[in-house]
């Protein structure tokens, strides 16, 4: 671009002109800013933001002004031209640009990531093209003096070079426009560093006025050297340029692999035309054997249930029977844990359908003769958002599970229920007993585990920006949330630079090899602002938080088991949910755990096994069981 060297120019200029006291300041400062921004990607995307904005309009409005005539004919002026126009176009594309970064940034930041994926798609084209025809790109810019040299390039190296690093900018551009969140984190870290090499710089150029000047006797052994140096450089160029093209292309791969290997929601899932109004109602069912344990018989269903908003609604699961029984099998409702928010994220989905929602101790389920009813939850698998962490949705899909489970011809199931949950689970399977006395009256409902439940989900939602790892399971929250009350949205719950990055992350499975980009975002975002633009816990958020908390009496013995070591449902917020229901005259069977984390709670050495198993078989036997919080 003719702004580009002109603008090179004119900065070196100004660096020329300041005195050697506003150089040092100037390079502290940025490198100062640098150190600072490349640990907080937030804050780094807000300037980088302000920055490219501005800079876009500055550069193209300079392109635009240093406009130069050529010199030459035939070939060589045709090829001006064209390189004219070509930069001519960039000019008046950059101003547009960045007016129009600088008039949406106060909304949303998704521009800037797609500005930076289409830039370098249209860099690295123009590259191309030229290395395609040969146009020396000094050449093509006329910087030797103003005057377009107009000599075709012969030399094949550096043409090589140019075509190799125009298929990395490519191929990088691509993939930030597919990887968004990356793009502007890569974008913000990239700004950072090169604030801080402007200021080593500027330092340096300091330091160096304090040097006497030099004599220079002759520039003609420099000019040679510079002559000599060349090719040297050409063949630095290729080497790097193929390096670029390498990364690249693996980078590529990568991406390819995960996109490729995410998983597919199939026909099974599709909403049969004729939907019965009932819920419960079994709609479609296959055999299935995925990590379905030995002894034991899977199934796959498809059923009927109501959303969180009461609305008719499908929801998917799998059932597993012992192959031994000696009559109807008892029954145990599994209310899986967190696997995410997106279509494609539901358990059955999943290469390893258990293991993704934590099941604990299906072999011992299998063993003492009890079937399994695993409900993936409405809107994972089927069509609809998913209710995460939303009472009614995750409580009636429970239900309507058990319900549409007994209807399998195959699969003999006893009445008796107990429902297991963990984390995201022990928030449905505490809705579940809530629920059952007036939307499942039919069903006997024995009692309820919950194990690291995410009761006080208002409690949850305020301590995640301090979790490590809470900014995702915060987008899962915010995308959940957005999806089911009017009155909450995305774009007022994030801060605007954050917005792409909850977006992209509530739309990954945490059993996907795209998680990977997920956490990423995760851990460039530890040291800094919260996401949050407002404290989850104020306005209609919070409003809407507070309505999910389970705190309505149980007809059912209710067991909540914590982890103390548990660092992301809290200890101190769990016991003060169990004293919050002590206080209102309910008995929970309240255990914890030392040394026991968030999955290690239910992982098979962990005392709570042996703990369920007999818990659950008190219930099985109706057995009464004694009187909680502390009684």
């Amino acid at each position: 671009m003719a702004s580009r060297s002109g603008g090179h120019h004119r900065w070196t200029t100004l660096q020329r002109s300041l005195p050697r006291w506003a150089l040092l300041l100037l390079g502290c400062l940025a490198v100062g800013v640098g150190v600072l921004l490349a640990t907080r990607p937030l804050t780094s995307l807000q300037a980088l933001g302000l920055y490219v904005g501005l800079a876009l309009v500055a550069l193209g409005a300079a392109a635009l002004l240093d406009r130069r005539d050529s010199s030459g004919a035939g070939d060589t002026a045709r090829a001006w031209e064209t390189a004219r126009a070509w930069e001519t176009a960039r000019a008046w594309g950059a101003i547009v640009l960045g007016v129009l970064i600088l008039l949406w940034l106060r909304h949303d930041f998704d521009l800037l990531a797609w500005a930076v994926g289409a830039a370098l798609v249209i860099s690295g084209s123009r590259r191309l093209w030229i290395a395609a025809r040969g146009v020396d790109s000094g050449a093509a810019r006329g910087v030797d003096g103003g005057v377009a040299r107009g000599v075709d390039s012969r030399d094949g190296v550096d043409r090589i070079a140019g075509g190799l690093l125009a298929g990395a900018e490519i191929l990088i551009g691509l993939l930030g426009l597919r990887w968004p969140d990356l793009t502007l984190l890569a974008a913000a870290v990239i700004f950072a560093v090169r604030l801080v090499v402007v200021g080593v710089h500027l330092i340096g150029r300091g330091l160096a006025r304090a040097q006497p000047a030099r004599t220079q006797p002759a520039r003609a052994q420099p000019a040679r050297a510079g002559a000599s140096a060349r090719p040297r450089r050409a063949w630095v160029r290729l080497t790097g340029s193929a390096l670029a093209l390498l990364l690249a292309v693996g980078a590529g791969t990568l991406g390819y692999q995960a996109r490729t290997s995410a998983p597919a929601v199939d026909a099974f899932y599709a909403t049969p035309g004729d939907l019965p109004d009932e819920p419960g109602v079994l709609l479609r069912s296959e055999p299935f054997t995925r990590d379905v344990p030995a002894g034991a018989t899977g199934w796959r269903i498809l059923y009927t249930t109501t959303a969180a908003d009461g609305s008719p609604a499908t929801a998917s699961g799998l059932v597993l029977t012992p192959e031994d029984a000696d009559g109807p099998a008892p029954v145990i409702a599994w209310a899986h844990g967190t696997t995410g928010f997106a279509t494609q994220c539901a358990p059955s989905l999943l290469t390893h359908p258990f293991e993704a929602g934590a099941m604990p101790a299906l072999d011992r389920v299998v063993e003492q003769g009890w079937a399994l009813v695993a409900t993936d939850y409405t809107g994972l698998g089927t069509p609809g958002p998913h209710p995460y962490l939303i009472g009614a949705g995750e409580g009636h899909s429970v239900l309507d599970g058990i319900r549409a489970a007994q209807q399998l011809t195959d699969a003999d199931l006893a009445p008796d229920t107990v429902v297991w949950g963990h984390s995201q689970g022990g928030h449905a399977a505490l809705w579940t007993g809530q629920l059952a006395p007036s939307y499942a009256p039919d069903l006997d409902l024995l009692g309820i585990a919950a194990m690291a439940p995410a009761a006080d989900v208002t409690a949850l939602a305020q301590s995640l920006p301090t979790v490590s790892g809470g900014e995702l399971f915060a987008s899962y929250v915010i995308a959940a949330y957005a999806a089911h009350y009017p009155t909450i949205t995305l774009e007022e719950q994030v801060i605007p630079p954050a917005q792409t990055l909850v977006r992209e992350m509530s739309d990954r499975c945490l059993a996907e090899p795209s998680i990977l980009a997920s956490l990423v975002s995760v851990l460039s975002l530890a040291r800094d602002q919260s996401v949050y633009a407002t404290p989850p816990t104020h306005g209609a958020l919070g409003e809407a938080l507070a309505e999910n908390v389970p705190t309505e009496p149980f007809q059912v013995p209710v067991l909540i088991a914590q982890g103390e070591a548990d660092t992301l449902i809290q200890p101190a917020d769990q016991q003060a949910y169990a004293d919050r229901l002590c206080s209102a005259g309910q008995s929970p069977d309240y255990r914890t755990y030392p040394d026991r984390d968030h999955l290690s709670l239910v992982e098979p050495e962990s005392d709570l096994i042996d703990d369920l198993l007999g818990w659950t078989t008190d219930r099985f036997d109706r057995i009464t069981p004694g009187h909680g919080c502390g009684g």
